[in-house]
């Protein structure tokens, strides 16, 4: 995947230009969480978001999504602002966020009921998304009848169903164990190269966003900036074994431990 530096604006899917963010007054003790972010992502690329805690990751995805805005600088999406939540933008979380008393196929459906489509192409639709996610014959299932992988695939299904430009992923995997969540890297790769979507997935795990990314973007702490992008040039399948992916995940754990 070709780098987005100095791209033209046109050629990106999301443009992050200068975002700080400050919460509290002056006469509230302020605090700085970002400081000046920005890099873009280009369309059908697949980017994750790293760096210590505290360096205003989850704050920067919930600007990026529209849950909160920023104090100065603004994030764009194909070109236009992003004031608000909107469906151009699915969103998957940790903690899962499925409705208790829907099934399956409710919850993915939930997305197209705000949107202006028949009983049918709502059908339709969920049940291609369940198909992808590889929860077929789940359909009638309830949330508590699910594992917490199955729970994750619903959730990724239900942000595909309305065909957002972008798909945001805030440690979605950070609840399953380590076999489940190498067996979701693997899906969600194959989910991405099918759809071809653009990712921005934020994680605290190094290892995971060397497996997934085709760029990392790295924050430091104290306020949030971008301490450096890195290209992940490595060929899919990846395998943690090898050289070439250990030294990725050592610069980049050397980027977040300087800053």
């Amino acid at each position: 995947m070709a780098r987005v530096d100095g791209a033209a604006e046109g050629d990106r899917r999301v443009t992050v230009d200068g975002v700080t963010k400050v919460f509290g007054t002056e006469d509230d003790d302020p605090v700085r969480a970002l400081d000046g972010v920005s890099f873009s992502v280009e369309e059908g690329e697949f980017v994750c978001l790293v760096g210590p805690s505290g360096c205003g990751k989850t704050t920067l995805f919930r600007i990026i999504a529209g849950l909160e805005g920023a104090t100065d600088g603004e994030v764009r999406l194909d070109g236009e602002p992003v004031t608000g939540p909107a469906m151009d933008r699915g969103m998957v979380f940790q903690e899962y966020g499925l409705f208790p008393w829907r099934t399956v196929l409710e919850n993915v459906a939930f997305g197209l009921e705000q949107q202006d489509t028949t009983a049918s192409e709502r059908l339709e639709q969920s049940q291609e998304m369940i198909d992808l996610v590889g929860l077929d014959g789940f359909e009638d299932a309830y949330p508590n009848a699910l594992s917490g992988g199955m729970k994750q695939r619903v959730g990724i299904a239900r942000a595909l169903a309305v065909d957002p430009a972008l798909l945001l992923m805030d440690e979605p995997f950070g609840s399953v164990d380590a076999q489940t969540r190498t067996m979701l890297h693997d899906e969600l790769l194959d989910i991405w190269a099918e759809t071809e979507k653009t990712v921005l997935f934020v994680t605290h795990d190094v290892e995971e966003a060397v497996t997934l990314a085709d760029r990392v973007v790295v924050l430091s702490s104290g306020p949030g900036t971008v301490a450096e992008v890195v290209d992940v040039d490595l060929d899919r399948p990846r395998s943690r074994t090898d050289a070439a992916f250990g030294e990725y995940q050592e610069r980049i754990l050397g980027l977040i431990h300087e800053n």
